[in-house]
């Protein structure tokens, strides 16, 4: 039902959008429908969570896999600008229909682009930094990023995005790094992308668990589960949900696995009497669904 509600919005737009339409399409009862989902827009935004989900878990994978925040951001833009020119359709729904589809679809689409704003912002603390604008400037970026796409998927335009690498990688580092990073981004030939859309993980193993230094026993797997769960949790709260009772310990399974960039700290944690929010990395997600029981 998803993919037919994807194929009418890119036929159609998102305005004529109907349930009689995706039904349709998809050759399910009006009743399989509704026992999904509670409207067409309830199924627009399923499928708009899922494309969009999907989109940010491959730049994120991109950007965790480079050794700085300039080569990440540029690694995970050319894997975003290489999905949309593989996936029109998808392309099409995230990028253009969903600024019309109603407050809930917004409201995603604004929690997306923050995420993706502060990486961005990291810029601002990137050891090569000749500067420090304002966090807002990053707001500023990504919003810039997103209206040039907006208006090459709007137009149908049928030229290969990735072209823009360059452009908009000089756009993203010029507050950041200077004039002079701007102009190297701008020389340099665009990241190429397999033409299976896949990106190879580091050294080209796919195994998440390959090159992983250290011993997954059911403590640490019960606290990456436990983090998937609750997203923010704090170092407490990962400690009763994963029955570690002394403190020490958790923080110390818990500064380990940050090493490994299995898992981040988004909390204030580093002031007295913060706590800490821990959160999955896209490798750690990759590592936590690999040793689930089938």
């Amino acid at each position: 039902m998803l993919a037919a509600a994807v194929e009418t919005v890119e036929e159609l737009g998102y305005a004529r959008l109907t349930v009689a339409q995706v039904i349709s399409r998809a050759r399910v009862s009006r009743k399989t429908f509704y026992d999904v989902f509670a409207d067409r827009e309830d199924c627009f935004l399923s499928a708009f969570k899922q494309a969009l989900d999907d989109a940010s878990m491959l730049a994120r994978e991109a950007y965790e896999r480079e050794p700085s925040w300039c080569e990440g951001v540029r690694s995970g833009l050319a894997r975003l600008l290489a999905l949309i020119d593989a996936q029109p359709s998808l392309a099409k729904l995230c990028v253009v229909e969903a600024l019309g589809a109603g407050e809930r679809v917004l409201e995603y689409r604004a929690r997306t682009l923050g995420e993706f704003a502060r990486v961005v912002d990291r810029g601002r603390f990137d050891a090569n930094a000749t500067g420090e604008p304002p966090e807002v400037t990053a707001e500023g970026i990504v919003g810039a990023v997103f209206a040039v796409l907006h208006a090459r998927v709007l137009d149908g335009c049928n030229e290969s995005l990735a072209d823009l690498q360059g452009p908009l990688m000089s756009m993203i580092v010029l507050p950041y790094l200077g004039a002079s990073a701007a102009s190297r981004e701008m020389r340099r030939p665009p990241l190429e992308i397999r033409p299976d859309g896949r990106t190879p993980g580091p050294d080209g193993r796919s195994d998440p668990l390959e090159g992983l230094n250290m011993r997954l026993t059911y403590r640490t797997v019960r606290v990456l589960m436990v983090i998937r769960e609750r997203p923010g949790a704090s170092n407490r709260e990962i400690a009763e949900g994963s029955g570690i009772a002394d403190q020490g310990q958790i923080s110390k399974l818990l500064s380990r696995l940050a090493r490994l960039a299995l898992i981040e700290n988004a909390g204030d944690g580093q002031e007295r009497g913060a706590s800490n929010a821990w959160h999955l990395t896209a490798r750690g997600e990759r590592v936590e669904r690999a040793t689930r029981a089938p």
